[in-house]
């Protein structure tokens, strides 16, 4: 697609208008949603076990209870979206809220958390993910650092139905090996109720439950297509609501077994591990290269996110701000091979950094609501409550190790 659809309409500085196009369908935009909450493969078989490890006689309890802890910062998503549908995502919604200024904070935020995640990220699949579902793939860390970047940067400047396709291929590529990993975990291990029960003592329980909701957060990131959606705002709340009870369902059904057998929530890659007690090396290898590609797709959909708040707040065609962020990413591969230990540094305040932008969202929405003729007691509730899901995330990003 030709970059010029997107280009600025009007005088320098002013608004860049949408670009007309809203060819993304529902289901193209379903896979994105999938990809970009984590992806539910990595969920599944790395990042939910190791946090319910403490928990893990209640497996399938803390899980689900996260699951439905989430819905309240998607409501708010949502309650916004059903009237603003724009390239601008989180900033447009509190440009809308509380004005320019604020919006600027939280963009800028926004902007700063995700190009520490793209900086860093590629360390943790070449030096954690892949040695642990590839043999011996340690010894080639270094050359996989340099291709994740490459691949991004490649995919991305493809254009937008490719690069919006390719998401889509990993997201549904990622539930059918999450439920063949539930699948597996199943047949194996058996589908104990227990693990729906309080079985495990209530401190780790609830510590579980709401740091396992943290893992959702990602979420947010198609807000960012609105402005490219077909029927944008049944698409956008079709598509999140979708997207979001798919993962959830492949979450819970692939970490509930593990119950069964404790011990493996705290094997390196649990899912991996799990698949290989079980199955052959095809199969095991396969989830854990999925869980590597699961975490490359979350990066890819950080970097079409970026690529839209250009276009939106500085009138930048799609193509300009490809080549941007593609700089960006692709310096990064030396600056993470010369100090290794860049993602263990800039996690944190990429973390921090995200928590605050999304504080904002949520503490301006009652404002919002309100002006769109939402009850304000509902408007309120959802607000304080999505809050307080962010002030936690900030605590929980201080006092822990998140991984």
């Amino acid at each position: 697609m030709a970059a010029s659809t997107f280009e600025v309409a009007g005088p320098a500085g002013s608004r860049p208008a949408e670009s007309g196009d809203r060819s993304t369908g529902l289901w193209t935009f379903v896979g994105v949603v999938v990809a970009s909450l984590r992806g539910p493969l990595a969920l599944a078989a790395l990042y939910a076990p190791h946090i319910v490890a403490d928990a893990s006689a209640s497996a399938g309890l803390a899980t689900a209870a996260a699951a439905v802890v989430f819905l309240v910062p998607l409501a708010v998503w949502l309650g916004y979206s059903r009237q603003l549908q724009t390239s601008g995502g989180l900033f447009a919604f509190v440009e809308a809220a509380a004005g320019r200024r604020v919006a600027l904070v939280q963009g800028g935020l926004w902007v700063f958390s995700y190009v520490l995640y793209l900086l860093s990220t590629t360390a943790e699949i070449a030096r954690d993910v892949l040695p642990a579902a590839v043999p011996g793939s340690a010894r080639h860390a270094g050359l996989v650092q340099a291709l994740v970047p490459l691949a991004l940067v490649a995919v991305a400047a493809a254009g937008r139905r490719t690069t919006l396709g390719a998401l889509a291929l990993v997201g549904f590529g990622q539930l059918g090996l999450a439920a063949l990993l539930a699948g597996i975990a199943v047949t194996h291990l058996g589908a104990p109720a227990s693990s729906f029960s309080a079985g495990a003592a209530t401190g780790p329980l609830a510590t579980a439950s709401a740091q396992t909701s943290l893992l959702y957060v990602c979420g947010s990131l198609p807000l960012f297509l609105g402005g490219e959606l077909r029927r944008p705002a049944a698409t956008t709340r079709r598509g999140l609501g979708i997207g979001y009870a798919l993962s959830a369902v492949v979450v819970v059904a692939a970490v509930f077994p593990m119950a069964a057998l404790p011990g493996v929530t705290r094997a390196g890659l649990p899912g991996v591990d799990l698949a290989a007690q079980f199955t052959s090396a095809p199969v095991w290898s396969s989830i854990g290269v999925g869980v590597a590609v699961s975490i490359a797709g979350v990066m890819l959909v950080e970097y079409v996110a970026l690529t839209r708040l250009l276009h939106h707040l500085a009138g930048w065609s799609l193509r300009g701000g490809t080549i941007a962020v593609g700089v960006v990413v692709l310096a990064s591969a030396p600056l993470t091979l010369a100090f290794p230990e860049l993602y263990d540094q800039l996690l944190k305040p990429s973390l921090i950094a995200l928590w605050i932008s999304q504080l904002i969202v949520f503490a301006v929405y009652p404002r919002f609501a309100r002006s769109h003729g939402t009850a304000p007691a509902a408007a309120w509730g959802l607000g304080l409550a999505a809050s307080a899901f962010a002030l936690y995330g900030m605590w929980a990003t201080l006092g822990h190790d998140l991984g």
